[in-house]
């Protein structure tokens, strides 16, 4: 092998890494309706807007909000661009199954002061909402997000979403295995356990910690019960010492 086939093959990323970006491309490029200008537009186009990230088991992990654009905000969170929520542990990338986005295709242009401050209210109001709805849909009742988002200051009603998966089913064979999601929720756990341990952090961060310890303990029982539970349980082969 030459130097320069290494050095090519060095550069190109691991597959796992160039599917999710190139099924986010697909999702953020997808057509959404646009009543505003009477037409489509792509969902990462819209500046304005909320998104929940699910994991395999459709289990809703992340709510957040951005004004700066969907496709900008999502691909931060989810490619190399991290963000606070990737870096201390409290979102793990390799847990997202799908993505739901509720653009705001209202406030796409919006601008001047008091106009801004009205959509931020209702961008606030929305995220508020669909957290509510995020956590009624969850099992566990909570989900990843290391803050509540601000109590809302106007009545929203939640508008249509967009929902895609943006994991090949290549992929999905290699992360759905329980064991391997097991094991990796286990690594995430240990370096959020690391990160409060060594600086002086908030009480949300420790109800990631909590949340994410129940997802760990609900996905092992799943797992241990589907090999058989106590009866995949061998007994120990107790032999009579002779020295005795």
């Amino acid at each position: 092998m030459t130097d320069t086939t290494m050095s090519d093959e060095i550069n190109i990323p691991p597959f796992e890494t160039e599917d999710l970006r190139r099924n986010l491309v697909t999702f953020l490029d997808s057509e959404f309706d646009d009543p505003v200008v009477g037409g489509t537009r792509r969902v990462g186009n819209f500046r304005w807007g909320v998104y929940i990230f699910y994991d395999y088991d459709g289990e809703p992990i992340y709510v957040g909000q951005t004004n700066e654009m969907l496709r900008t905000r999502i691909r931060r969170h989810l490619t190399n661009q991290r963000t606070d929520a990737v870096a201390m542990s409290v979102l793990d990338p390799f847990e997202v199954y799908e993505i739901e986005v509720y653009p705001l295709p209202q406030f796409q242009d919006v601008s001047g002061a008091a106009d801004r401050a009205a959509a931020r209210a209702h961008l606030n109001a929305l995220e508020h909402a669909v957290y509510g709805k995020a956590i009624a849909g969850s099992q566990f009742k909570t989900i990843l997000n290391e803050k509540d988002p601000p109590a809302p200051t106007v009545e929203v009603e939640i508008p249509p979403s967009f929902r895609m998966r943006v994991v090949s089913d290549d992929v999905a064979k290699i992360r759905s295995h329980p064991d391997f999601r097991i094991a990796r929720r286990s690594l995430i756990i240990s370096r959020l356990a690391q990160v409060i341990s060594e600086r002086k952090v908030q009480g949300g961060l420790r109800r990631v910690l909590l949340t994410q310890a129940k997802r760990l303990q609900w996905l092992a029982d799943r797992r241990y019960q589907a090999l058989g539970g106590s009866l995949s349980v061998e007994a120990e082969n107790v032999e009579e010492d002779d020295n005795d």
